[in-house]
Formats: C-alpha cells, sequence, structure tokens
C-alpha cells in the first residue's frame, strides 16, 4: 500500500493481537512509530497496550505508557482500561490499580477486570472489597462479576458472603442459566450447603456440565454418594449435556468415599470404552484411592503398572492413604519413596509415614523420618481451624491460648473430655508421634484445631445450632471420633470440613460412615 491511515495500521496491529502473535503486533507499531507524520489513535496503542500484557513484558507495557502521555491520549477512557489491563497481566496489580482509580468512568468490564486481578493475584479480601465499592457505585454488575465473586468465595469457603451475593443476584434478576447459577451451585458445593447447591441447580432451565458436575463433586465430598451416581445417571440420561473428565473424578470420589468397588470400576472402564475420553492422571488417582482404601493393593498395583503415563504424587499420595488404613508399612514405603522423589518438600509425606510407623509402634523409624525432615529442612504444616460466628471469623491453632474465650474453651473442652469417658470413648493415640506416656498423648490430642474450634462454636451460639468448622489439614482418627461422641452430647449438628471432604457428625455418627 502506498500510503497506510492510522485505520490500515491499527487493523494489522490488532489482527496480530488476536491470532496471539504480540511479537509481531510490536514490531509492527516499531514500523509504525518510525513513520513519517504518523499518528496514533486510541485503538491502535490499545492494541498495543494488549500485546504488551500477551507476552507479558511490564518493561514494553511501561514504555507505550510513556508514548501516551507524551501524544495526550491518556485521558480516554478506552486508553485507561487498556493500561490497567495491562498493569494488571504483567504482575503489576498496584499500577493496575493506581490506573483503574484515576479513572472518571468505570464501566462494569473496567470493574469486573480489576476485581478478577486480584482474585488472580491471590488477593481475595481486597477483591471482595473492591467489588462491595462496586455495588456502592451504582454499576450493575455482570454475569462475569458474579461468577468471578461467587469462585472467590468457593476458593475461601465464605459461605455467607457468597449467600449476599446471591441475594443481590436475585434483587437484579439474573438469568437461571447464567455463569452466575453456575457459580452459585459451585459455590454452595464448596461450602457444603448442598440444600441450596440443589435447589439453585433446579431452578436452572439448562443447566451446563460445570453445574452438573458441581453438584455430583459437592455430594460426594458432602458424603451422600446416592446422590453423586444418582446425578451422573440423570446427567447420562438428559442426551444434552456429556460427561467430561472432571465429571469423572466427581463420580469415581463418590465411589471411593462409599467404597462402592465394583460400581467404581464399572465408571472408571466405561470413561475409555462407553464415552470415548482419555485416561488422566486424575482418574487414575481415584481409583487407585478406591482400592487402596478397600486394601485391594494387588489390583493397585496391576493397574498402576499397565498405565501409559507416569503416576503422578496425587496417585502415590492416595496409595499411601490406603496403606495407612491397612497398615501396610511395605507398600507404604514405595509409596512414600516415590513421593519423596517427585516432591521432597511436601510435609504430609514424611508425617504420613511417621503415623504408619508409630501405628506399628516403630519408634526409631519414626525418629529416622523426623531426622530426615530436619536435614531437608522441612517443617510440618501447622493444623489451623477456623469457624465463622456472627459474621466473624475465628481461627484456631493447636493448643491455642490466644483467643480472649481462652479460658472458657478449655474449661469446656475438659468438661467435654470428662463426659466422653463416661460414654465410653477410648483416645486413640496411635497418631501421636512421640513415644511418651499415655497420658501425655491423651493430653496432646485434646487440645487439637477442630476441637477447639468446636467447643467455642457451641459455647458461643445458642442451643441447636449448626456448628460448621473447616480445617487446612485431614481431621485426625482421634478427631474423627471425638467429635461424634460431641455430637451426641451436645445435641448439635457439627459439620468438619477438612482438606479432602466434609464430615458431618449427627447424634453420635458421621455421613462419612467412618469411610474416609
Amino acid at each position: 500500500m502506498p500510503d497506510r491511515d492510522n485505520f490500515t495500521w491499527t487493523a494489522m496491529v490488532s489482527g496480530y493481537v488476536r491470532y496471539d502473535r504480540p511479537n509481531e503486533a510490536l514490531d509492527l507499531c516499531r514500523m509504525m512509530s518510525r513513520c513519517q507524520n504518523w499518528q496514533g489513535n486510541k485503538f491502535t496503542v490499545s492494541s498495543a497496550l494488549a500485546a504488551a500484557a500477551a507476552i507479558p513484558c511490564l518493561r514494553i507495557g511501561k514504555e507505550i505508557h510513556g508514548h501516551i502521555t507524551r501524544t495526550g491520549l491518556e485521558s480516554d477512557q478506552v486508553v485507561w482500561s487498556s493500561l490497567s489491563d495491562m498493569y494488571g497481566k504483567c504482575g503489576s496489580i498496584e499500577e493496575a490499580r493506581h490506573i483503574f482509580d484515576r479513572m472518571v468512568d468505570r464501566d462494569v468490564v473496567t470493574w469486573t477486570t480489576m476485581i478478577g486481578r486480584y482474585f488472580e493475584d491471590g488477593r481475595r479480601d481486597e477483591g471482595l472489597h473492591l467489588f462491595k465499592d462496586l455495588i456502592k457505585s451504582g454499576t450493575r454488575p455482570n454475569e462475569f462479576t458474579f461468577a468471578g465473586v461467587l469462585n472467590a468465595c468457593s476458593d475461601v469457603t465464605a459461605e455467607q458472603l457468597g449467600r449476599q451475593v446471591h441475594g443481590y443476584i436475585t434483587r437484579v434478576g439474573s438469568t437461571p442459566s447464567s455463569f452466575a447459577a453456575s457459580a452459585l451451585v459451585h459455590m454452595y458445593s464448596k461450602c457444603g450447603s448442598m440444600v441450596n447447591a440443589e435447589r439453585v441447580f433446579k431452578g436452572m432451565l439448562q443447566p451446563d456440565l460445570v453445574s452438573w458436575t458441581s453438584l455430583i463433586a459437592g455430594y460426594a465430598q458432602n458424603g451422600k454418594p446416592n446422590e453423586a451416581l444418582h446425578y451422573f445417571e440423570l446427567l447420562l440420561n438428559s442426551g444434552k449435556v456429556y460427561p467430561d473428565h472432571i465429571t469423572f473424578v466427581g463420580v469415581l470420589s463418590a465411589c471411593a468415599h462409599a467404597g462402592l468397588v465394583d460400581k467404581g470400576l464399572q465408571y472408571f472402564y466405561s470413561i475409555k470404552d462407553k464415552h470415548g475420553l482419555t485416561y488422566t492422571t486424575d482418574h487414575y488417582a481415584c481409583i487407585i484411592d478406591l482400592l487402596a482404601r478397600c486394601g485391594r493393593f494387588e489390583e493397585a498395583k496391576r493397574i498402576i503398572s499397565g498405565m501409559p503415563i507416569k503416576p503422578d504424587k496425587f496417585l502415590w499420595a492416595s496409595l499411601l492413604g490406603g496403606c495407612r488404613i491397612h497398615k501396610n508399612v511395605e507398600l507404604a514405603e514405595k509409596a512414600a519413596e516415590a513421593l519423596f522423589e517427585i516432591e521432597p518438600e511436601n510435609p504430609a509425606t514424611y508425617v504420613t509415614m511417621a503415623n504408619i510407623y508409630a501405628t506399628a509402634g516403630k519408634w526409631a523409624e519414626v525418629a529416622k523420618i523426623r531426622m530426615i525432615m530436619d536435614d531437608r529442612g522441612v517443617v510440618k504444616k501447622p493444623g489451623k481451624s477456623w469457624i465463622e460466628v456472627k459474621r466473624k471469623t475465628h481461627v484456631f491453632l493447636v493448643g491455642d491460648k490466644s483467643h480472649p474465650k481462652s479460658k472458657q474453651i478449655h474449661e469446656f473442652l475438659g468438661e467435654l473430655s470428662r463426659r466422653m469417658k463416661e460414654e465410653g470413648f477410648v483416645p486413640d493415640t496411635n497418631s501421636v508421634l512421640h513415644d511418651v506416656e499415655e497420658e501425655q498423648k491423651e493430653q496432646n490430642l485434646s487440645y487439637h484445631s477442630e476441637k477447639l474450634a468446636i467447643a467455642y462454636g457451641v459455647i458461643s451460639t445458642a442451643a441447636g445450632t449448626p456448628i460448621k468448622v473447616f480445617k487446612n489439614l485431614r481431621t485426625c482418627v482421634d478427631c474423627h471420633t471425638a467429635i461424634k461422641f460431641i455430637s451426641k452430647i451436645v445435641d448439635r449438628k457439627i459439620v468438619v470440613r477438612d482438606s479432602a471432604r466434609f464430615h458431618c457428625f449427627e447424634n453420635g455418627s458421621c455421613s462419612c460412615r467412618d469411610y474416609w
């Protein structure tokens, strides 16, 4: 072309960006800047910023920002949005927020993008705070805004905030088949509120695969495998939605938590034979988890040896967990050896092996594990539990005495301990990793973080109020047994979400039926 105007240059630059060729887009921008009498416009620089964000390269983005300032294009809202987006994608959240705060007119896309950047950077509190500012601003959030905020609520199990967002969605009249509805099903499932998850799901005109999968996985994690498999069969019979590999992870997990070995194997083989999907490492990890929990180690070893892909850390961790249940020390050592090679820095493997050795009375091996941890600088992740009471979150560590009501909590636990023993409770001291006197072991177990959180919940709420506690690690066998007794003594429904699943304790029993 003998003559190229701004429109022509911009069309080429944006074309390169659109087809994921950002370096060529920037090369064209450099050519453009060297042309005589060239004048860029807001669309040109926005495309250039998108190219810098796609690489991503903060240095180039700042150079373009300098050009924008020199040419007087900085006052345009399109350019402001592109600048904020570029800084956010290049990892400079503070700069992105600085640009955002200087914008006079912010549309819903700009708000949603900035909120999303906080969530992607792990700064959920700031993202949620900005969402509240959006509500106050009078700008109406869109489906993507709601979905992002609800997914953030799912990650931190912030059910109360999720409920508030749900209320807002209802008031503004969001469509029942939207991204937001799918995110609501996911949020309620992750927070263990399956009644609400199912209610939202049933209100959707055409549930998408994300909604089906969230509901199935939610029921599986909440100790309701029959409901999970029921909805999976409904999905298969719908003829409108087809399961993918993530759906099957939820199905196989439901079978694993219920001990449905034959049914689980049937679903596992159908992934490839009936549905034409390729096995993933997650599928293999789930089926090994299922077999190992039931003690069918020979079948598990046979499947592992026949895998066309290399076993990952989740598969070996599943096998190790089954070995812990069935006290298979020899196979546990092989699984741990593989895990030490894959992720030597993960304390969970060391702790699980130490528990297995402790249960077997091999205290010399326990000491050796501890020595290896010290030599490698591996530190056990501290157990932490939290509970929300009157919209305030209370966090507890093992043996915690920092809480304002610590004295009342410990006194209440002492009284509970006495009543539990009267009811026949015997502490399981096998999981205490010290070769000390039994009385000392019992004392160590008495103040695990989830027990402290539950005790605080009971003394701080009215009789009959359900208690919901979250924990960052797996709950130990002793705590699991103890909470069954506590639920009966205090006549409360107690829900504990550990790192693997929900446990719903009522009247002395757990929804997992002690199979976890």
